[in-house]
């Protein structure tokens, strides 16, 4: 008996380790794997797990005013029907976790991820990015601002100490993730210690509350209060940036992993495909004339780094 209850524990433990070695996963969630060792979930190798829905479900990356952002987006999603040949509906989610439930129940298949939740979409939720926004020198980027009420006393990072910063949420990258860094390795001022926090939910909220002076402080996207100036609303001599940040990559545009491969390949086409003549996201996004693919691997690694360095780990429970 002792011999057969030997020879099964050998058996499933080499079965456990075949398993292993036909799924790597990385850091992906254990639902995936990538033996191709690009970083992202691959396609599902049982057909019966592939998704080709009729309706496509196109999603931006959560804003204050998301009837404004369906607006934006009208003539590219034109583009994106007579490219893939099916019907697009947008629909936009309101907050990032939102956002990463329906990527990972395959309820939302085409989304646009904000660089700090990227990751966490890669591994949790089986998101592929295929495009970014770029420029003719290259992928576009943005920075992360510090901003005070322009009538504020505050003029210097350091003249943070004592206050309370505005955040955006935990996955937000130039929200959260880099300032809190930021502000502890170049300024040593840790949170918790030497300032208190709270988050807001969206960088627009972050930016109009500074600009209301509800808030001393706040973390957020440096493009998009020009943006919001150009809308209307927001009027830009009421914040004061103090600070300003490398470069960063921008939104993620990408499919879920278990899209039909035939249909991913039309949604590549569209992305690439789309002139850019457009006169409502050419205002949104001025510097930008173009769609190009990305290599997540290499354009994420500050993004990873970054989540690295705070302790960031990707629980996707």
């Amino acid at each position: 008996m002792k011999i057969i209850l030997c020879s099964l524990m050998m058996l499933f433990s080499t079965v456990s380790a075949f398993a292993a070695e036909d799924c790597p996963r990385g850091d992906l969630d254990k639902g995936y794997c990538d033996r191709d060792g690009d970083m992202l979930a691959d396609l599902p190798a049982d057909k019966d797990e592939w998704l080709d829905p009729s309706t496509i479900i196109f999603s931006y990356t959560p804003v204050e005013d998301p009837a404004v952002w369906a607006g934006i987006w009208d003539r590219f999603l034109q583009h994106f029907r007579d490219v893939v040949g099916r019907k697009v509906v947008f629909f936009q989610v309101q907050n990032y976790a939102a956002q990463l439930e329906a990527l990972r129940a395959g309820r939302l298949h085409v989304a646009g991820v904000n660089a700090g939740s990227t990751p966490i979409a890669v591994n949790c939720a089986g998101f592929v990015p295929v495009a970014q926004m770029a420029t003719p020198a290259g992928p576009w980027g943005y920075d992360m601002e510090i901003i005070v009420p322009a009538g504020s006393p505050i003029q210097t990072v350091e003249e943070l100490r004592g206050k309370n910063i505005a955040f955006v949420s935990p996955t937000s990258t130039s929200g959260y993730k880099a300032p809190v860094q930021i502000l502890e390795t170049e300024f040593g001022l840790k949170l918790d210690r030497d300032y208190t926090s709270r988050f807001t939910g969206k960088h627009d909220t972050s930016i109009m509350g500074v600009s209301n002076n509800d808030y001393e402080a706040a973390a957020v996207a440096g493009d998009l209060a020009r943006r919001m100036a150009d809308r209307n609303v927001l009027d830009l001599k009421t914040i004061r940036t103090i600070y300003k940040s490398e470069l960063f990559p921008g939104t993620a545009y990408g499919v879920i992993n278990r899209l039909n491969p035939d249909l991913r390949a039309k949604i590549v086409e569209a992305f690439v495909t789309y002139d850019w003549k457009d006169p409502k996201l050419m205002n949104e996004f001025p510097d930008v004339d173009r769609f190009i693919p990305i290599d997540y691997k290499d354009r994420f690694a500050i993004i990873r780094r970054i989540d690295a360095k705070s302790g960031v780990k990707y629980d996707c429970r």
